[in-house]
């Protein structure tokens, strides 16, 4: 399930993953309000939470993100995920290199870091 984190800045699209994350959670959740930030602003601020496994989000998840991501690979500005696991800490930092705006992963218990550094313009 994904769900809104609310009490950010309104150039902010954060997001909270629980449990198992499906294609709806895209649909109904992610897309519009990425959407929004995107044409409002012209440039998106994007976090996520990660407060489940990978292995938690279904095939039709994991295909409309990689959608989210191309479809807006030139608006996104900076990019955080706060997760548990190293390993995804770690893939968020590299994978930073390879697409335009900052990227970076925080540990949990650097969620109030990450809401301030995603928040920043």
């Amino acid at each position: 399930m994904i769900e809104v984190i609310q009490g950010l800045p309104a150039h902010v699209t954060a997001f909270r993953a629980t449990g198992t994350v499906t294609r709806e959670d895209y649909y109904k959740t992610i897309n519009p309000l990425v959407k929004s930030v995107a044409t409002a602003f012209g440039k998106i601020h994007y976090m996520l939470v990660l407060n489940t496994s990978l292995s938690n989000y279904t095939a039709g998840a994991l295909l409309e993100d990689a959608i989210l991501g191309f479809k807006y690979f030139t608006k996104w500005k900076k990019v955080a995920i706060v997760t548990d696991k190293n390993t995804i800490k770690d893939f968020t930092d590299f994978f930073g290199k390879l697409i335009p705006g900052q990227t970076k992963g925080f540990k949990m218990e650097d969620l109030g870091l990450a809401e301030k550094w995603i928040s920043d313009l």
